[in-house]
């Protein structure tokens, strides 16, 4: 999605517009390497780490695709419109501007499989390996993309704004605002999370009153500390995910409430830094993610620091996260007691 300045701006020579927008393309650079760096780390960690190897992480690994996709894909893409570099079709020209919406609902449907794959791990732990089995999840990633696609490309099937020759491939120009805030906003963005909200608050509730059954167990002391220390894992996992979804909503709600204003408002005046803003939110939430991994999962941090190839890059994540060869040992020569692995996990 490209910053689809104002009207008033358009008129000014292309040369000002891009001189007046350095600081915001210097950004939309830096975001797009450490999203394709970021989220291809993830990637390598989950491939190359057996126990990583998880349903959860399969869905997580869906996302950091479409992570990946945005850096290296949407914002060349948003740039290159937005310098004015590029003359193109009218369906080359939809095609650049839709691939970011196509992610971002991939990325929506990809946090709502997981919200619903947390919530059967927890609420139905004895039926999760009869619902949640890898062909399952690898069939809902499939119908994620797939629902994604169908969306995110409507405007290629003929839902767009009129595009006269010369006209200049700007998102508001030729994406129309209606189905901006109709399909894309009410239909597919707030149900999604709406059903993440009530499932997390769910989770949450649940983890609490295991918690609290726990604590008032009359059984030896070995067994309940096993048993809260699985049930505490499944509360991080939980707050982990729910903290992706949290940063999801704070990076994408401000350019669909402008979205908003441009229908039930067109005479409106919108500054034009505040849509660059709300576009660099959106697009740097797919360099959030990898973070949020690293810093909230022990198992992700260990596994990138088992697949850096460089002594001084694995000891500068080490001294960013805390972590330490003599912590990772030690936690080796605790984990020889047996733990119950989590179902998903």
């Amino acid at each position: 999605m490209n910053s689809s300045l104002p009207p008033e701006s358009m008129d000014l020579p292309s040369s000002k517009v891009v001189s007046s927008n350095i600081p915001y393309l210097v950004t939309e650079v830096l975001t797009a390497v450490f999203s394709v760096v970021g989220n291809v780390l993830i990637c390598m960690a989950v491939l190359s780490d057996r126990k990583l190897r998880t349903v959860t992480n399969y869905f997580l690994l869906s996302l950091a695709t479409a992570d990946i996709l945005v850096g290296a894909v949407a914002i060349p893409c948003a740039i290159l419109l937005d310098l004015g570099l590029t003359r193109c079709s009218l369906y080359s020209c939809l095609l650049m501007l839709c691939n970011l919406m196509t992610f971002c609902l991939a990325s929506i449907f990809g946090l709502l499989a997981v919200a619903v794959e947390r919530y059967i791990s927890i609420l139905c732990p004895f039926n999760y390996r009869i619902l949640v089995t890898r062909r399952a999840s690898c069939l809902i990633i499939l119908g994620t993309w797939v629902l994604a696609a169908f969306t995110g490309l409507m405007p290629l099937m003929g839902w767009h704004k009129p595009f006269p020759p010369g006209t200049e491939c700007l998102f508001i120009n030729l994406i129309s605002e209606t189905y901006m805030v109709y399909v894309i906003f009410f239909g597919c963005v707030i149900p999604p999370l709406t059903v993440m909200l009530v499932l997390y608050a769910r989770i949450f509730l649940e983890i609490r009153r295991q918690i609290r059954r726990i604590s008032e167990w009359e059984v030896d002391i070995s067994r309940r500390r096993r048993r809260r220390r699985i049930v505490v894992r499944e509360f991080r996992m939980a707050t982990s995910l729910f903290l992706v979804v949290f940063c999801f909503v704070m990076c994408w709600l401000p350019i669909h409430l402008l979205n908003v204003v441009r229908l039930f408002c067109p005479n409106c005046m919108v500054p034009a830094e505040l849509i660059l803003t709300a576009v660099i939110l959106s697009h740097a939430n797919s360099a959030i993610n990898p973070i949020i991994y690293v810093f909230r999962m022990k198992s992700f941090r260990q596994a990138i620091e088992a697949t850096l190839p460089c002594s001084c890059a694995t000891s500068a994540v080490r001294n960013i996260t805390g972590s330490s060869a003599g912590k990772t040992a030690h936690g080796q020569q605790v984990g020889s007691i047996r733990r119950v692995p989590l179902p998903g996990m």
